[in-house]
Parts: structure tokens; sequence; C-alpha cells
């Protein structure tokens, strides 16, 4: 049976369910049937998601592709109708940074092609280069001390060589996948689960100075950061040809972030190599047999990419124009593939979602509109800025800060919208449980409310629950995301669900209509009820360049 058959049934079977709909909330069901029938008849998310990933993946944040999808999300908008398009610029502070091309070989003690990824933000090799592989384990646990000393003793052994950092690590076979689907009955259970209502918040105590730990510097044991500053400063003084890093993951799947400090000056040419290949070449390295391998990688920096965008359009409002629901995700993606489940999906779900509103001739009273970020991988950046830029904090409000209803976001994945978590009181849950209750043919089940302002960390809706407005960012079955496609090289077109999306673009144009058309803004926190506002800090990309800080 056809996705189309099996939307058009779902039809019938919520019209059934209308009735049963709390009291509170009385969604316009006449708009949510044409909905469903525009979304169904004449979509247009796999192809947005085809020009995303195919045309302009990878979207690395500063990156012409990033700028080219940008720009081309914005005609396309303009098409479908919607108004005050535009790019917001906000200021990366580095250059933008792409691979152009990379080949790894091993020549010595067999011919073969071996599987790469380059690490962003690192240096090409000059033309074509071929050396004899080493392997070191740096010490655990190194004090300054230590790690120097460490160093000093394999100075000699690095000039000219391909140097595989860290012993293969070895990963056992997965006997119980994870699932592809949420049960209904756990999530039913998460989202019942409402968060307990602290009693009143005291003031801070006062911090008491702490008297001073009698250790020595040079005895403390140096930090990730400071054992990969020194490794690759280490390695550029003594002429290391590339670094190499072990994926450390099955079937081939690599994940390849970033140099932390963006600054290509400061690291040799790196790449992360499949757990296979490396694995392969430790293992001949151990029985003292010569490996000799071959790399050509070519890479660019553009000035330009210092400034990045947010894209921004509306569909205007009516009598509460300056009010807002704000949709979207974060368009820039990893470069080891096309970003596609991360997160070409997520913005193509929230532009078929006005798409279809502004197809169906809506007439919103609030303003509906639709933001896609750059710069999120590297920590929210983008949308940290629009929030600090248009809404300030709840404790620093800018005039918008009341008018903003809620922002909806999506970021994980292709599945199916099975709920929403909202940051706000219990009522905000209550709402949006009411909104979508039609919509549980289509497997959204409801919502509950989170306490927890951002901290940097996770995806763009905690940068507006960090500044105390209601982000609500969408629960998804989790299909192969975390498993297979989350910032890996697998992350393309092929393993979109077309059902899974097209089902949650309908739940989101229906919610953000329905919040839109309400008479009262998404209940958020009172004065009295915020929580307290988290510490300032942004958490440190990975200096490896495999294993990032969580986010989406």
């Amino acid at each position: 049976m056809t996705s189309r058959r099996l939307i058009g049934l779902s039809i019938a079977v919520s019209l059934a369910g209308f009735a049963v709909l709390a009291a509170e909330e009385r969604p316009d069901e006449a708009v949510f049937w044409k909905i469903r029938q525009e979304a169904t008849a004449r979509s247009q998310i796999l192809q947005t998601v085809h020009v995303l990933t195919d045309v302009y993946g990878p979207r690395l944040t500063g990156s012409p592709n990033l700028k080219a999808a940008s720009d081309w999300a914005l005609q396309q908008m303009a098409s479908w109708g919607l108004k005050n398009g535009h790019l917001e610029p906000w200021d990366f502070g580095h250059d933008g940074w792409t691979n152009e091309r990379a080949t790894a070989h091993m020549t010595l003690p067999a011919k073969d092609s071996l599987v790469v990824e380059v690490v962003a933000w690192t240096p090409g090799t000059k033309g074509v280069a071929r050396g004899h592989a080493v392997q070191i384990t740096l010490p655990a646990r190194a004090t300054a001390v230590e790690m120097t000393s460490f160093l000093e003793g394999i100075k000699s052994t690095i000039g000219g060589r391909m140097v595989l950092v860290g012993p293969h690590r070895v990963v056992p076979v997965t006997f119980n996948p994870a699932p592809l689907r949420r049960e209904d009955a756990d999530l039913l259970t998460q989202l019942n689960n409402q968060p307990a209502q602290p009693a009143a918040q005291p003031p801070a105590a006062p911090q008491q100075a702490q008297p001073p730990v009698s250790v020595n510097d040079s005895q403390r044991p140096l930090t990730n950061a400071q054992i990969q500053a020194q490794l690759n400063q280490f390695l550029l003084d003594n002429g290391a040809l590339v670094r190499i890093n072990d994926a450390g993951r099955d079937f081939g799947q690599i994940r390849a972030f970033d140099n932390s400090t963006r600054d290509v000056t400061k690291a040799p040419p790196t790449v992360v190599m499949r757990n296979e290949d490396y694995g392969r070449i430790s293992r001949l390295l151990a029985d003292k047999r010569a490996v000799e391998l071959e790399f050509e990688i070519v890479n660019r920096s553009y000035p330009e990419g210092r400034t990045s965008y947010n894209v921004i359009a509306e569909l205007p409002g009516s009598d509460k124009a300056d009010e807002v629901v704000m949709l979207g995700g974060h368009l820039d993606s990893w470069h080891a593939a096309t970003g596609a489940t991360d997160n070409a999906i997520g913005c193509a779900v929230m532009l078929e979602a006005v798409r279809i509103l502004s197809a169906i001739g809506v007439k919103p009273r609030r303003t509906i509109r639709v933001a896609l970020w750059s710069g999120e991988e590297q920590g929210l950046f983008g949308s940290a800025a629009y929030v600090k830029q248009h809404f300030g904090t709840f404790e620093d409000q800018k005039p918008a800060y009341g008018k903003l209803s809620a922002y909806f976001n999506m970021d994980s994945g292709t599945g199916r919208i099975r709920g929403m978590t909202a940051f706000g009181p219990a009522a905000t849950a209550t709402v949006l449980r009411e909104a979508t209750a039609s919509f549980k043919d289509l497997g959204m089940l409801g919502a509950t409310t989170t306490r927890t302002r951002g901290t940097g960390g996770g995806t763009d809706s905690a940068s507006f629950s960090n500044a105390g407005l209601p982000g609500v960012n969408t629960i998804l079955d989790g299909i192969q995301y975390d498993s297979f496609t989350w910032h890996t090289n697998l992350d393309t077109y092929e393993r979109i669900v077309e059902d899974d999306v097209k089902k949650a673009a309908i739940v989101v144009a229906g919610t953000v209509y329905h919040l839109a058309m309400r008479e009262e803004l998404l209940p958020r926190f009172s004065k009295e009820d915020m929580p307290r506002p988290p510490a300032s800090a942004q958490p440190a990309a990975p200096s490896t360049g495999a294993s990032p800080t969580r986010s989406n």
C-alpha cells in the first residue's frame, strides 16, 4: 500500500476521534484536513532534501556550500509566497573551510585503498605525500612534564612519517541493535512524567573563597585540549606528514569533526580512518612489518566565511502580527557526508510545513516565522546570536521578548514525530497535547515539559530555553540516527524515510497554525517560577576530530 493511501486512510481515522479533544483547545479541524490533503497530494519534501543534500551538501559553517544552500532556500520560500525573506549575518570569527579532495592508499606490504575523512580546519598535504607509518600511544593522565618527556622520546621517529595516534579501538559486535521505533508505552511514560515543581528558589549563596590547593601546575594532569594542542604542535614541528585517528566505529562509519582552534596553521594534515583499516595497519605494525602509506589531501579556506548567516522568512500575521510563532532547524552540517538526517531533513520538514500553510491559503493571526540556522554544530552559534539580537533573555529582555509564542525545532533524524518537549510549566504541555490530539494516527502521542535552561549543547531550541523562552523540541522515532547516521559519512539522502517525514510536516504545520490562531500565547514560566539561567559557557569542540561534545 502506498504512503499516500496510508495517510488518506489515517484521515478518516482521525476524523472519528475529533470529538474527544479537550475543551480548552479547539483546533480548526477543517484546516487540519486541508493540511493533510496538501501534504499527501503535493508534497515537495523529498525534492527539498534532494537539493539540500545532493546539490549543496555538505554544508559546513562558513563554507560556500552553506551560503549557496541558504540563498536557494530563500529563493524557494519566496516562490511559495513567504514574505520578508532575508539572510541575517552573525560573526563566526573563523575562515570557512572545505575539503576538495582526499585519497588514501597503502602501498606496502600490499597495495590497497583506505577509507578516511579529513578533519575540518586542518591543512592539506603538499601534493602526494608518501611515508612509512608509525603508531604512538599517549600516556594516560599525563602531566606537562610527563607529556613533554614522552614526546621528546619519540621525536626521532616522527619526521616524514604517517602517524597513527592511539591504539586500535576494538569495537565489539552489536548483538542487540537499537530499536528503529519507540514503543508507545515507553514514550507515554516519558511524556506523562511531568517535571516536579520545585519550591521557591532561594537567592544564590555567595561563593566562599576556597583555600588554594597546594599542587604545582606541573603536577596536574593535562586536559585533553592541552594534550591535543601540544601533540599537534609537536607533529608540526617535527615534520609528520599526516596525523591519523581511529574512527572507532563499526561497519565503516566515520565521524570526522574539527581542529578545535579552527586555525589550519595549528594542526598537521589530519584524517579519521575507518576502524577496519586502522586495525589492519595497527596489526601489521605490531608484527614489525613495514607499512607505507600514500595520501593526497586538498583543502581550501574561505576568509568570507568569517561572517555566517541565518535564513529568515515569514507568513505575515493579521490582528496579532506583532506576535510570532517560530519554527526551524539547523541548515549547517558536518562534512563527512551530505548531512541528510542531520539536519537537511529537519529543515525540509519545517520548509514543507510553511509551504503547506501558504499553499492552502491560511491567514494566521500571528506571524509565522521560519529560521534555518548556521553554526549549530560548532555550539548553537547562529540561533544563540539570533535570540540575543532579537529577544534578549528573561533577565535582560528586548521589546520582542514577550511577543514570541514558541519556537519549534526538529533535529534528530528522519523518524515520525512522536511527541514534544517544551521549556515551560505544565500548562505548556497541556496546550500542545490538546492541540495535537487529532494527529495520534500519525504517531504523535503527546507533550511534556522541562525546567532546564539550555547550556549550549543539544540543539537550537536550547538557545531559546536558555533565554527563558518556550523552546519546543520534537521527539522522533530513532530509526538509525544514533547508531548509523548522526555525524557520520553515512548521513545521505538514502537514509530518509519518506512516509515518516511527510507525517512530521503535517504535525508541525498543524501545531504551528494552531498556536498562531489561539487567543493567548503559549503559556510560559512566571517571574516567580522561572528557573535560574545557566552559567554562560559554550562547550569546546574536540581537538582530535573524532569525539564531539553532543550536539545534534
